[in-house]
């Protein structure tokens, strides 16, 4: 038997569904009491994958499941996506060790983010300047910006590999 062309429906490919090894293109944000911390709906893209602890392990698992071409928004409990605040994080910095990592001549004020080498020199960290000692050392929060707060997580995916 042979099927005729008028009355057979061309296959329609499924949608690719995100999951776990997922390649992604899309857009998200991320926000916290205080608004945005990462936004890239008004640039291009982002590019991960799934289980490469690009994101936080709770953003991952939000993802899963979602088809491409979905966009939503998911609210997360203080502390579920980033983690609880973590006083050992707040380090005071030598002014000798500033000056050895970067400008001798830099002044640090409240609120400064500044980038510290991983200590491989493979990449990098931020702490945020919370105190500065007469003697130039530097009191810095390391923790990430959204830890210990509620946050937004908002997503469209474009594409999944």
């Amino acid at each position: 038997m042979t099927a005729d062309a008028s009355t057979s429906s061309p296959s329609v490919p499924a949608t690719p569904i995100v999951q776990q090894g997922s390649f992604l293109t899309l857009h998200y944000r991320l926000a916290g009491p205080a608004g945005d911390v990462i936004n890239t709906f008004n640039d291009k893209p982002a590019t991960l994958s799934v289980g490469a602890g690009e994101l936080s392990p709770a953003l991952e698992q939000r993802l899963i499941g979602l088809p491409e071409g979905a966009r939503a928004t998911f609210e997360l409990a203080a502390g579920e996506a980033f983690g609880e605040r973590n006083p050992d994080m707040l380090q005071w910095v030598a002014k000798k060790l500033l000056n050895d990592l970067g400008d001798p001549h830099e002044e640090y004020t409240l609120g400064d983010v500044v980038q510290f080498p991983t200590p491989d020199g493979t990449g990098q960290y931020a702490g945020v300047v919370m105190q500065v000692r007469d003697d130039g050392a530097v009191c810095f929060d390391f923790n990430h910006p959204l830890a210990g707060v509620s946050v937004t997580f908002e997503v469209r995916i474009i594409g999944v590999l």
